[in-house]
Protein backbone atom coordinates (compact mmCIF):
# COMPACT_ATOMS: atom_id res chain seq x y z
CA UNK A 1 0.00 0.00 0.00
CA UNK A 2 1.46 3.67 -1.17
CA UNK A 3 1.85 6.26 2.20
CA UNK A 4 0.04 9.37 1.96
CA UNK A 5 1.81 12.42 3.37
CA UNK A 6 0.03 15.16 2.86
CA UNK A 7 2.44 18.67 1.48
CA UNK A 8 0.68 22.18 0.95
CA UNK A 9 2.32 21.74 -2.76
CA UNK A 10 3.41 17.88 -3.15
CA UNK A 11 4.69 18.50 -6.16
CA UNK A 12 5.30 22.26 -7.16
CA UNK A 13 8.29 24.75 -5.68
CA UNK A 14 6.78 26.80 -3.19
CA UNK A 15 7.73 30.64 -3.00
CA UNK A 16 10.62 30.87 -1.55
CA UNK A 17 10.50 33.04 1.65
CA UNK A 18 13.41 35.44 1.57
CA UNK A 19 14.68 33.94 5.19
CA UNK A 20 14.81 30.62 3.50
CA UNK A 21 16.91 32.10 0.33
CA UNK A 22 19.04 34.08 3.13
CA UNK A 23 19.44 30.94 5.48
CA UNK A 24 20.47 28.71 2.38
CA UNK A 25 23.08 31.75 1.21
CA UNK A 26 24.68 31.65 4.76
CA UNK A 27 25.38 28.77 5.48
CA UNK A 28 26.87 27.97 1.74
CA UNK A 29 29.02 31.22 2.79
CA UNK A 30 30.19 29.64 6.08
CA UNK A 31 30.95 26.05 4.16
CA UNK A 32 32.82 28.26 1.53
CA UNK A 33 34.74 29.66 4.37
CA UNK A 34 35.40 26.62 6.41
CA UNK A 35 36.98 25.56 2.42
CA UNK A 36 38.80 28.28 1.77
CA UNK A 37 40.41 28.11 5.73
CA UNK A 38 42.48 24.58 5.07
CA UNK A 39 42.93 25.22 1.48
CA UNK A 40 46.82 25.46 1.62
CA UNK A 41 46.98 22.60 4.02
CA UNK A 42 49.72 20.22 3.75
CA UNK A 43 50.73 19.87 -0.07
CA UNK A 44 49.84 19.12 -3.54
CA UNK A 45 47.80 16.09 -3.72
CA UNK A 46 49.42 13.20 -6.00
CA UNK A 47 46.94 13.86 -8.63
CA UNK A 48 47.09 17.42 -8.40
CA UNK A 49 50.73 17.11 -9.50
CA UNK A 50 49.85 15.50 -12.52
CA UNK A 51 46.62 18.08 -13.43
CA UNK A 52 49.21 20.25 -13.85
CA UNK A 53 51.70 18.11 -15.73
CA UNK A 54 48.52 17.07 -17.97
CA UNK A 55 48.19 21.13 -18.18
CA UNK A 56 51.61 21.63 -19.62
CA UNK A 57 50.33 18.51 -22.74
CA UNK A 58 46.86 19.92 -23.25
CA UNK A 59 44.82 16.99 -25.53
CA UNK A 60 41.75 16.53 -26.32
CA UNK A 61 41.58 13.51 -24.35
CA UNK A 62 43.97 11.38 -21.86
CA UNK A 63 43.97 7.77 -21.36
CA UNK A 64 42.69 8.45 -18.01
CA UNK A 65 40.24 11.23 -18.15
CA UNK A 66 39.16 13.80 -20.35
CA UNK A 67 40.60 17.66 -20.84
CA UNK A 68 38.71 19.76 -18.54
CA UNK A 69 41.02 19.00 -14.94
CA UNK A 70 44.27 19.66 -16.85
CA UNK A 71 42.86 22.64 -18.60
CA UNK A 72 41.78 24.02 -15.29
CA UNK A 73 44.76 23.47 -13.52
CA UNK A 74 46.72 25.16 -16.35
CA UNK A 75 44.39 28.09 -16.14
CA UNK A 76 45.29 28.38 -12.77
CA UNK A 77 48.47 27.91 -12.93
CA UNK A 78 48.66 30.73 -15.37
CA UNK A 79 46.74 32.69 -13.01
CA UNK A 80 48.74 32.10 -9.81
CA UNK A 81 51.64 30.20 -10.67
CA UNK A 82 52.56 27.22 -8.31
CA UNK A 83 49.71 28.47 -5.74
CA UNK A 84 48.26 25.49 -3.42
CA UNK A 85 44.86 27.57 -2.71
CA UNK A 86 44.37 29.00 -6.83
CA UNK A 87 44.65 25.26 -7.81
CA UNK A 88 41.92 24.67 -5.51
CA UNK A 89 39.30 27.40 -6.23
CA UNK A 90 37.99 25.90 -8.69
CA UNK A 91 37.05 22.84 -5.81
CA UNK A 92 35.67 25.02 -3.39
CA UNK A 93 33.17 27.38 -6.48
CA UNK A 94 31.35 23.60 -7.43
CA UNK A 95 31.41 22.11 -3.96
CA UNK A 96 29.26 25.33 -2.68
CA UNK A 97 27.42 25.63 -5.60
CA UNK A 98 26.19 21.66 -4.79
CA UNK A 99 25.28 22.79 -1.80
CA UNK A 100 22.99 25.56 -3.03
CA UNK A 101 21.64 22.86 -6.02
CA UNK A 102 21.03 20.66 -2.71
CA UNK A 103 18.53 22.87 -1.17
CA UNK A 104 16.80 23.82 -4.87
CA UNK A 105 16.18 20.04 -5.05
CA UNK A 106 14.04 20.41 -1.92
CA UNK A 107 12.38 23.77 -3.50
CA UNK A 108 11.31 21.17 -6.28
CA UNK A 109 9.68 18.62 -4.46
CA UNK A 110 7.78 21.30 -2.81
CA UNK A 111 9.97 21.83 0.45
CA UNK A 112 10.25 25.14 2.92
CA UNK A 113 12.20 26.62 4.32
CA UNK A 114 13.18 23.70 6.96
CA UNK A 115 13.45 21.44 3.98
CA UNK A 116 16.11 23.47 1.76
CA UNK A 117 18.03 24.25 4.91
CA UNK A 118 18.11 20.49 5.85
CA UNK A 119 18.88 18.78 2.10
CA UNK A 120 21.83 21.74 1.84
CA UNK A 121 23.10 20.68 5.24
CA UNK A 122 23.41 16.78 4.33
CA UNK A 123 25.49 17.89 1.63
CA UNK A 124 27.57 20.40 3.66
CA UNK A 125 28.71 17.69 6.20
CA UNK A 126 29.31 15.08 3.87
CA UNK A 127 32.54 13.82 4.55
CA UNK A 128 32.53 12.93 0.65
CA UNK A 129 30.38 15.47 -1.03
CA UNK A 130 32.10 18.55 1.05
CA UNK A 131 35.26 17.58 2.01
CA UNK A 132 36.39 17.04 -1.65
CA UNK A 133 36.03 20.34 -2.36
CA UNK A 134 39.55 20.83 -0.45
CA UNK A 135 41.27 19.48 -3.36
CA UNK A 136 41.26 19.49 -7.11
CA UNK A 137 40.25 15.86 -8.66
CA UNK A 138 37.97 14.47 -11.41
CA UNK A 139 35.08 13.30 -8.61
CA UNK A 140 35.20 17.25 -7.37
CA UNK A 141 33.68 18.23 -9.93
CA UNK A 142 32.07 15.34 -11.60
CA UNK A 143 29.94 14.70 -8.13
CA UNK A 144 28.20 18.35 -8.97
CA UNK A 145 27.63 18.39 -12.48
CA UNK A 146 25.48 15.29 -11.70
CA UNK A 147 23.84 16.97 -9.02
CA UNK A 148 23.09 19.95 -11.53
CA UNK A 149 21.84 17.49 -14.43
CA UNK A 150 19.63 15.60 -11.64
CA UNK A 151 18.31 18.87 -10.52
CA UNK A 152 17.33 20.03 -14.58
CA UNK A 153 15.20 16.42 -14.59
CA UNK A 154 13.40 16.63 -11.70
CA UNK A 155 12.65 20.48 -12.41
CA UNK A 156 11.49 19.44 -16.22
CA UNK A 157 9.04 17.00 -14.38
CA UNK A 158 7.40 19.71 -12.91
CA UNK A 159 7.18 21.87 -15.46
CA UNK A 160 7.56 20.58 -18.57
CA UNK A 161 10.01 22.83 -19.82
CA UNK A 162 11.70 20.85 -22.93
CA UNK A 163 14.65 23.38 -22.43
CA UNK A 164 15.93 21.95 -18.97
CA UNK A 165 16.18 18.83 -21.39
CA UNK A 166 18.54 20.49 -23.87
CA UNK A 167 20.70 21.91 -20.70
CA UNK A 168 20.73 18.41 -19.08
CA UNK A 169 22.02 17.37 -22.39
CA UNK A 170 25.15 20.52 -22.58
CA UNK A 171 26.24 19.82 -19.04
CA UNK A 172 26.34 16.16 -19.84
CA UNK A 173 28.72 16.63 -22.81
CA UNK A 174 30.60 18.88 -19.93
CA UNK A 175 30.85 16.12 -17.68
CA UNK A 176 31.82 13.80 -20.04
CA UNK A 177 34.86 15.70 -20.76
CA UNK A 178 35.42 15.29 -16.72
CA UNK A 179 34.91 11.18 -16.70
CA UNK A 180 32.90 8.63 -18.52
CA UNK A 181 30.81 7.80 -15.93
CA UNK A 182 27.75 10.33 -16.36
CA UNK A 183 26.29 7.51 -18.96
CA UNK A 184 25.50 4.65 -16.19
CA UNK A 185 23.37 7.57 -15.06
CA UNK A 186 21.51 8.22 -18.26
CA UNK A 187 20.71 4.06 -18.87
CA UNK A 188 19.58 3.42 -15.59
CA UNK A 189 17.39 6.82 -14.98
CA UNK A 190 15.82 5.24 -18.86
CA UNK A 191 15.08 2.08 -16.45
CA UNK A 192 13.36 3.80 -13.98
CA UNK A 193 11.56 6.01 -16.70
CA UNK A 194 10.27 2.89 -18.66
CA UNK A 195 9.34 1.04 -15.20
CA UNK A 196 7.45 4.15 -13.04
CA UNK A 197 7.27 6.84 -16.16
CA UNK A 198 6.78 9.75 -16.90
CA UNK A 199 7.65 7.59 -20.36
CA UNK A 200 7.10 10.80 -22.07
CA UNK A 201 10.38 11.90 -21.15
CA UNK A 202 12.16 9.25 -23.56
CA UNK A 203 9.79 10.75 -26.29
CA UNK A 204 10.95 14.17 -25.79
CA UNK A 205 12.98 15.58 -28.83
CA UNK A 206 14.74 17.77 -26.61
CA UNK A 207 16.08 15.18 -24.72
CA UNK A 208 17.26 13.61 -28.09
CA UNK A 209 18.95 17.01 -29.11
CA UNK A 210 20.78 16.90 -25.86
CA UNK A 211 22.06 13.55 -26.38
CA UNK A 212 23.24 15.00 -30.16
CA UNK A 213 25.11 17.12 -28.36
CA UNK A 214 26.56 15.43 -26.14
CA UNK A 215 27.56 12.59 -28.94
CA UNK A 216 29.18 15.25 -31.34
CA UNK A 217 31.13 16.89 -28.61
CA UNK A 218 32.53 13.67 -27.85
CA UNK A 219 33.72 13.02 -31.04
CA UNK A 220 37.28 14.66 -30.55
CA UNK A 221 37.88 12.58 -27.16
CA UNK A 222 36.53 9.22 -29.11
CA UNK A 223 38.78 9.66 -32.14
CA UNK A 224 41.73 10.13 -29.70
CA UNK A 225 40.66 7.23 -28.00
CA UNK A 226 40.51 4.85 -31.12
CA UNK A 227 44.02 5.82 -32.02
CA UNK A 228 45.62 5.14 -28.87
CA UNK A 229 43.90 1.70 -28.23
CA UNK A 230 40.90 3.27 -25.99
CA UNK A 231 42.97 3.16 -22.58
CA UNK A 232 40.31 5.22 -20.96
CA UNK A 233 38.37 1.41 -21.24
CA UNK A 234 41.20 -0.50 -19.83
CA UNK A 235 41.32 1.77 -16.65
CA UNK A 236 38.32 -0.33 -15.93
CA UNK A 237 40.23 -3.48 -14.62
CA UNK A 238 42.60 -0.94 -13.29
CA UNK A 239 40.61 0.32 -10.96
CA UNK A 240 38.28 -2.89 -10.23
CA UNK A 241 42.19 -4.25 -9.26
CA UNK A 242 42.44 -1.61 -6.81
CA UNK A 243 39.21 -1.80 -5.48
CA UNK A 244 40.16 -5.62 -4.73
CA UNK A 245 43.44 -4.50 -3.34
CA UNK A 246 41.46 -2.49 -0.63
CA UNK A 247 38.86 -5.24 0.66
CA UNK A 248 37.29 -5.15 -2.74
CA UNK A 249 32.66 -5.45 -2.87
CA UNK A 250 32.30 -6.51 0.71
CA UNK A 251 33.23 -3.39 1.75
CA UNK A 252 31.03 -1.50 -0.91
CA UNK A 253 28.22 -1.07 0.14
CA UNK A 254 29.32 0.37 3.43
CA UNK A 255 31.62 2.71 2.20
CA UNK A 256 29.46 3.35 -0.42
CA UNK A 257 26.58 4.94 2.34
CA UNK A 258 29.20 6.32 4.71
CA UNK A 259 30.11 8.28 2.22
CA UNK A 260 26.82 10.18 2.26
CA UNK A 261 27.55 11.27 6.13
CA UNK A 262 25.38 10.53 9.02
CA UNK A 263 22.83 13.40 8.19
CA UNK A 264 23.16 12.40 4.66
CA UNK A 265 22.74 8.86 5.31
CA UNK A 266 19.19 8.97 6.86
CA UNK A 267 17.79 11.27 4.22
CA UNK A 268 19.59 9.01 1.52
CA UNK A 269 17.80 5.91 2.71
CA UNK A 270 14.26 7.41 3.89
CA UNK A 271 14.59 9.25 0.60
CA UNK A 272 15.25 6.31 -1.66
CA UNK A 273 11.84 4.59 0.49
CA UNK A 274 10.01 8.09 -0.02
CA UNK A 275 10.09 7.91 -3.58
CA UNK A 276 9.10 4.83 -3.98
CA UNK A 277 6.38 4.70 -0.96
CA UNK A 278 4.81 8.33 -1.10
CA UNK A 279 2.10 9.35 -3.30
CA UNK A 280 3.27 13.28 -3.10
CA UNK A 281 6.30 12.04 -4.51
CA UNK A 282 4.94 10.01 -6.85
CA UNK A 283 5.84 11.45 -10.26
CA UNK A 284 9.48 11.36 -9.04
CA UNK A 285 9.64 7.60 -8.13
CA UNK A 286 11.83 6.39 -11.11
CA UNK A 287 14.71 8.50 -9.18
CA UNK A 288 14.49 6.11 -6.61
CA UNK A 289 14.88 2.94 -9.02
CA UNK A 290 18.09 5.09 -10.62
CA UNK A 291 20.09 5.39 -7.50
CA UNK A 292 19.37 1.82 -6.34
CA UNK A 293 20.59 0.64 -10.20
CA UNK A 294 23.19 3.12 -10.34
CA UNK A 295 24.95 1.69 -6.86
CA UNK A 296 24.08 -2.13 -7.99
CA UNK A 297 26.11 -0.94 -11.47
CA UNK A 298 28.94 0.24 -10.40
CA UNK A 299 29.52 -2.88 -7.67
CA UNK A 300 28.77 -5.23 -10.50
CA UNK A 301 31.36 -3.29 -12.83
CA UNK A 302 34.07 -2.86 -9.81
CA UNK A 303 33.81 0.55 -9.84
CA UNK A 304 34.69 2.58 -7.02
CA UNK A 305 32.00 2.87 -3.94
CA UNK A 306 32.12 6.93 -4.55
CA UNK A 307 31.24 6.71 -8.10
CA UNK A 308 27.21 6.88 -7.48
CA UNK A 309 27.56 10.06 -4.78
CA UNK A 310 26.21 12.70 -7.21
CA UNK A 311 22.55 11.22 -7.13
CA UNK A 312 22.46 10.81 -3.51
CA UNK A 313 21.15 14.68 -3.02
CA UNK A 314 17.98 14.26 -5.03
CA UNK A 315 16.94 11.30 -2.40
CA UNK A 316 18.60 13.47 0.59
CA UNK A 317 16.50 15.87 -0.52
CA UNK A 318 13.03 13.88 -0.70
CA UNK A 319 14.13 12.82 2.21
CA UNK A 320 14.34 16.07 3.55
CA UNK A 321 10.89 17.29 2.35
CA UNK A 322 9.08 14.60 4.00
CA UNK A 323 10.71 14.53 7.17
CA UNK A 324 9.37 18.28 7.56
CA UNK A 325 6.15 17.76 5.84
CA UNK A 326 5.84 14.34 8.21
CA UNK A 327 5.79 17.10 11.43
CA UNK A 328 6.16 14.00 14.07
CA UNK A 329 7.26 15.13 17.56
CA UNK A 330 9.58 12.54 17.29
CA UNK A 331 11.43 13.89 13.93
CA UNK A 332 11.68 16.99 15.72
CA UNK A 333 13.56 15.94 18.53
CA UNK A 334 15.37 13.90 16.58
CA UNK A 335 16.83 15.75 14.26
CA UNK A 336 18.74 17.77 16.22
CA UNK A 337 21.28 15.82 17.62
CA UNK A 338 21.46 14.13 14.77
CA UNK A 339 22.50 17.30 12.56
CA UNK A 340 24.79 18.42 15.58
CA UNK A 341 26.60 15.08 15.08
CA UNK A 342 26.91 15.52 11.60
CA UNK A 343 27.96 19.19 11.51
CA UNK A 344 30.88 18.14 13.82
CA UNK A 345 32.09 14.83 12.01
CA UNK A 346 31.56 17.13 8.67
CA UNK A 347 34.11 19.31 10.26
CA UNK A 348 36.14 17.07 12.13
CA UNK A 349 36.90 15.62 8.12
CA UNK A 350 38.33 18.88 6.92
CA UNK A 351 42.62 18.67 7.14
CA UNK A 352 42.70 20.62 10.00
CA UNK A 353 45.50 18.18 11.94
CA UNK A 354 48.78 19.99 12.83
CA UNK A 355 51.31 17.77 10.58
CA UNK A 356 53.34 16.73 13.87
CA UNK A 357 50.47 15.22 14.95
CA UNK A 358 49.55 12.87 12.21
CA UNK A 359 50.60 9.26 12.77
CA UNK A 360 53.06 7.81 9.41
CA UNK A 361 50.75 6.17 6.79
CA UNK A 362 49.62 2.39 7.71
CA UNK A 363 48.85 2.17 3.53
CA UNK A 364 45.15 1.59 1.88
CA UNK A 365 43.28 4.54 1.67
CA UNK A 366 46.05 7.07 4.04
CA UNK A 367 47.06 7.65 0.23
CA UNK A 368 44.04 10.40 0.49
CA UNK A 369 45.89 12.40 3.29
CA UNK A 370 49.32 11.01 3.02
CA UNK A 371 49.45 11.49 -0.73
CA UNK A 372 50.01 15.07 0.13
CA UNK A 373 53.28 14.67 2.07
CA UNK A 374 56.80 14.51 0.98
CA UNK A 375 57.15 15.81 -2.77
CA UNK A 376 59.96 18.48 -1.68
CA UNK A 377 62.04 15.41 0.27
CA UNK A 378 61.47 13.81 -3.48
CA UNK A 379 62.53 16.19 -5.42
CA UNK A 380 65.61 16.84 -3.19
CA UNK A 381 66.51 13.24 -3.20
CA UNK A 382 66.32 12.94 -6.90
CA UNK A 383 68.72 16.01 -7.20
CA UNK A 384 70.98 15.07 -4.72
CA UNK A 385 71.00 11.32 -6.87
CA UNK A 386 71.80 13.03 -10.41
CA UNK A 387 74.01 15.47 -9.27
CA UNK A 388 76.03 12.98 -8.00
CA UNK A 389 76.20 11.21 -11.26
CA UNK A 390 75.83 14.40 -13.69
CA UNK A 391 77.67 17.19 -12.58
CA UNK A 392 77.11 19.37 -15.60
CA UNK A 393 74.29 18.90 -18.10
CA UNK A 394 74.65 15.49 -20.17
CA UNK A 395 72.05 15.70 -23.40
CA UNK A 396 71.76 11.61 -23.45
CA UNK A 397 70.15 11.67 -19.94
CA UNK A 398 66.60 11.61 -18.83
CA UNK A 399 64.46 11.27 -15.70
CA UNK A 400 61.66 8.61 -15.70
CA UNK A 401 59.52 7.62 -12.77
CA UNK A 402 57.33 4.67 -11.91
CA UNK A 403 54.20 6.65 -10.98
CA UNK A 404 52.82 9.09 -12.51
CA UNK A 405 52.35 11.12 -9.12
CA UNK A 406 56.39 11.31 -9.07
CA UNK A 407 56.66 12.28 -12.84
CA UNK A 408 54.03 15.04 -11.96
CA UNK A 409 55.96 16.50 -8.81
CA UNK A 410 59.12 16.51 -10.75
CA UNK A 411 57.81 18.11 -13.82
CA UNK A 412 56.60 20.67 -11.10
CA UNK A 413 60.44 21.08 -9.66
CA UNK A 414 61.84 20.37 -12.63
CA UNK A 415 63.03 24.65 -13.52
CA UNK A 416 63.96 25.05 -10.23
CA UNK A 417 66.25 21.92 -10.33
CA UNK A 418 67.57 22.71 -14.24
CA UNK A 419 66.85 18.69 -14.86
CA UNK A 420 66.50 16.97 -18.13
CA UNK A 421 62.69 16.01 -19.56
CA UNK A 422 60.73 13.90 -17.25
CA UNK A 423 59.21 10.68 -18.32
CA UNK A 424 57.05 7.97 -16.70
CA UNK A 425 55.17 4.71 -18.21
CA UNK A 426 52.45 5.21 -15.77
CA UNK A 427 48.58 5.89 -16.33
CA UNK A 428 48.13 8.72 -18.23
CA UNK A 429 51.47 9.85 -18.25
CA UNK A 430 52.72 7.28 -20.18
CA UNK A 431 51.25 8.54 -23.34
CA UNK A 432 52.93 12.05 -22.89
CA UNK A 433 55.49 10.85 -25.12
CA UNK A 434 58.56 8.17 -24.75
CA UNK A 435 62.37 9.61 -24.13
CA UNK A 436 63.89 9.97 -27.12
CA UNK A 437 66.13 6.64 -28.83
CA UNK A 438 69.15 8.97 -27.80
CA UNK A 439 68.88 8.74 -24.27
CA UNK A 440 70.96 6.05 -23.15
CA UNK A 441 71.29 7.25 -19.45
CA UNK A 442 68.61 7.23 -16.80
CA UNK A 443 67.47 8.19 -13.26
CA UNK A 444 64.92 6.18 -12.72
CA UNK A 445 62.56 6.95 -9.36
CA UNK A 446 61.02 4.06 -7.83
CA UNK A 447 61.09 0.81 -9.23
CA UNK A 448 62.64 -2.81 -8.37
CA UNK A 449 66.06 -3.75 -9.80
CA UNK A 450 65.09 -7.22 -10.94
CA UNK A 451 62.26 -5.33 -13.42
CA UNK A 452 64.58 -2.79 -14.32
CA UNK A 453 67.40 -4.83 -15.56
CA UNK A 454 65.07 -6.79 -17.55
CA UNK A 455 65.37 -3.17 -19.32
CA UNK A 456 68.65 -2.08 -18.96
CA UNK A 457 71.98 -2.91 -19.37
CA UNK A 458 73.15 -1.70 -16.02
CA UNK A 459 71.18 -0.83 -13.00
CA UNK A 460 72.83 0.63 -10.00
CA UNK A 461 71.39 1.86 -6.75
CA UNK A 462 72.18 5.71 -5.86
CA UNK A 463 69.85 6.93 -3.86
CA UNK A 464 66.77 7.07 -1.56
CA UNK A 465 63.98 9.40 -0.98
CA UNK A 466 62.00 8.96 2.37
CA UNK A 467 59.37 11.10 3.91
CA UNK A 468 58.03 10.60 7.58
CA UNK A 469 54.29 11.07 6.24
CA UNK A 470 55.30 10.15 3.01
CA UNK A 471 52.92 7.21 1.00
CA UNK A 472 54.35 4.02 0.49
CA UNK A 473 55.98 4.01 -3.12
CA UNK A 474 55.44 7.38 -3.96
CA UNK A 475 57.54 9.81 -0.99
CA UNK A 476 58.45 7.14 1.19
CA UNK A 477 60.76 4.49 1.23
CA UNK A 478 61.42 5.23 -2.69
CA UNK A 479 64.87 4.11 -4.00
CA UNK A 480 66.83 6.08 -6.97
CA UNK A 481 68.38 4.17 -9.67
CA UNK A 482 70.63 4.99 -12.50
CA UNK A 483 70.43 2.77 -15.68
CA UNK A 484 72.05 2.69 -18.91
CA UNK A 485 72.28 1.13 -21.91
CA UNK A 486 68.76 0.61 -22.61
CA UNK A 487 68.01 -3.24 -24.17
CA UNK A 488 66.11 -1.77 -27.05
CA UNK A 489 64.99 1.43 -28.63
CA UNK A 490 62.58 3.78 -26.40
CA UNK A 491 60.56 3.81 -29.52
CA UNK A 492 59.86 0.14 -28.78
CA UNK A 493 60.24 -0.67 -25.23
CA UNK A 494 57.92 1.82 -24.44
CA UNK A 495 54.80 0.50 -25.28
CA UNK A 496 55.49 -2.81 -23.20
CA UNK A 497 56.70 -0.85 -20.07
CA UNK A 498 53.79 1.76 -20.28
CA UNK A 499 51.11 0.62 -17.68
CA UNK A 500 47.39 2.07 -16.26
Amino acid sequence: MTTTTTLTEPTGAREVPPFATLAVGALALVSALALFAVLGQYGFFGDELYFLAAGQHLSVSYADQGPVLPLIARAMDLIAPGSLIALRIPALLVTVAGIVLAAALAREFGGGRGAQLISAAAYATSPFLFVQGTQLATNTIDAPLWVLITFLVVRWVRTRADSLLIWAGVVTAIDMQVKWLIPFFWVCLAIGVLCYGPRDLLRRPALWIGAAITAVSMVPSLVWQARHGWPQLGMAATVGAEQESIGGRPLFVLIALGAAGLLGVVLLVYGIWCLFRTEALRPYRFLGLTIVLLVLAFLVTGGRPYYAVGVYPVAMAAGAVMLVAGRARWTRIAAVPVIALSVLLGVSSLPWQPESSIEPSTGGVDLLLHGKFGWPELAEATDSAYRSRIPAERADAVIVTESYWQAGALETYRDQYGWPAVYSPSRGYGYFGAPPDSATAVLYVGGRAEELREHFGTVTEIGRADSRLGYEGATRDVTIWWCERPVRPWSQLWPEIRHL
